[in-house]
């Protein structure tokens, strides 16, 4: 099967990478990289990817199957189009709009699946299937990876546990302004390491304040935005948010999360209305039977595929696809979302 792995943003890269080494290790398929240069300025693909920037090359590729974890792709590309998200948050908007780029969608558990499929029913023009999300095989593959750089880090900073602090870039929705001086009682107050990372779209001006803040802390580390947040996930014990799909990256590594006024409607987890509320809901999140139950529901219906095997599903799901429809030469659309996609993308000699 051609393969076309798309990337318009610069997270489609690492959501994308599960599914190019599932492809090689089945060693029967052909795997072309898009990289939209205009937003995607630095990167790095696996040695020996093939990868373009030219949409023409990707049109002349001939794909069969194309995976998207953005929003939109090229009416006028061949091959099945396949949504396959780029997180969980399902309190956004956008992430139920259909945007009728794609011929399926591949959603990450029932709690997605049930409504997706709703869509399907009134829409009639894509499919559903239910296979995991690929991060989560990249998970199952290096959970314990960093578990001795965590230790090291908690022995050196003679810690018991390692809290991240992962807010959303958005200045409607982050708790940036408000959580620093909580963030410090924190610190004093509990046994931990304090992390923090940021979304690479955070502007620069909380960077550059959050930065030298945490020089003049003990126990505080500011990570810098071209670092995988993943990572630092897996090392943590806690995550400290607001509204933003890492949440429940790491909800599904059974872990406590705080948010301060997450605009979910379905909260899982402890959500605080005032900074000021950050140390008691603390110690309600790692030790109220509530809170352990709450993770577990988002386990169960948000993504219960953790075995290593979403993207084997994936693959499997186009190959399925295309043996009963057939190979898409293009996706029918109105004269709107072809001007949309023809404006981003730019158009291709046919």
């Amino acid at each position: 099967m051609r393969i076309v792995l798309f990337c318009e943003n610069r997270y489609a890269i690492d959501i994308l990478q599960p599914i190019y080494q599932e492809a090689l290790r089945q060693g029967r398929h052909s795997v072309l990289w898009y990289i939209h240069t205009p937003k995607i300025k630095s990167y790095t693909l696996p040695d020996g990817a093939k990868e373009t920037n030219v949409m023409q090359e990707v049109y002349d590729f001939k794909p069969e199957a194309i995976f998207v974890p953005g929003n939109i792709v090229p009416y006028y590309l061949s091959g099945v189009k396949i949504q396959v998200f780029h997180g969980y948050a399902a309190e956004k908007k956008d992430h139920w709009i259909i945007r009728r780029y794609f011929d399926t969608y591949f959603t990450q558990g029932p709690y997605f699946t049930s409504h997706f499929e709703a869509s399907a029913k009134k829409y009639k023009d894509f499919e559903v299937r239910e296979t995991g999300w690929t991060k989560q095989d990249w998970i199952f593959q290096h959970l314990h990876d960093y578990d001795e750089e965590k230790q090291a880090l908690l022995n050196q900073y003679g810690k018991k546990q390692i809290v991240l602090y992962a807010p959303t870039f958005s200045p409607k929705l982050t708790s940036l302004p408000y959580m620093k001086e909580e963030l410090a009682k924190l610190l004093k107050e509990k046994d931990i390491l304090l992390l923090m990372k940021f979304h690479p779209l955070t502007r620069q001006e909380w960077c550059d304040e959050y930065r030298e803040w945490a020089k003049s802390q003990e126990n505080a580390l500011y990570i810098e935005a071209s670092e995988n947040v993943t990572r630092y996930q897996m090392m943590s014990d806690v995550m400290i948010s607001d509204t933003s799909s890492a949440v429940y990256e790491f909800l599904l590594l059974n872990r406590p999360v705080i948010t301060l006024n997450t605009i979910a409607k379905d909260i899982y987890w402890e959500n605080i209305q005032q900074a000021s509320d950050l140390l008691p809901a603390f110690d309600r999140a790692l030790h109220d039977p509530s809170s352990i139950d709450k993770r577990k529901w988002v386990v169960d219906n948000y993504d219960p595929h953790l075995d290593g095997h979403c993207c084997e599903r994936m693959i499997a799901e186009a190959e399925d696809y295309i043996q009963r429809h057939g190979v898409p030469e293009k996706r029918k659309l109105n004269l709107w979302r072809k001007y949309t996609s023809i404006k981003t993308f730019g158009n291709v000699k046919r």
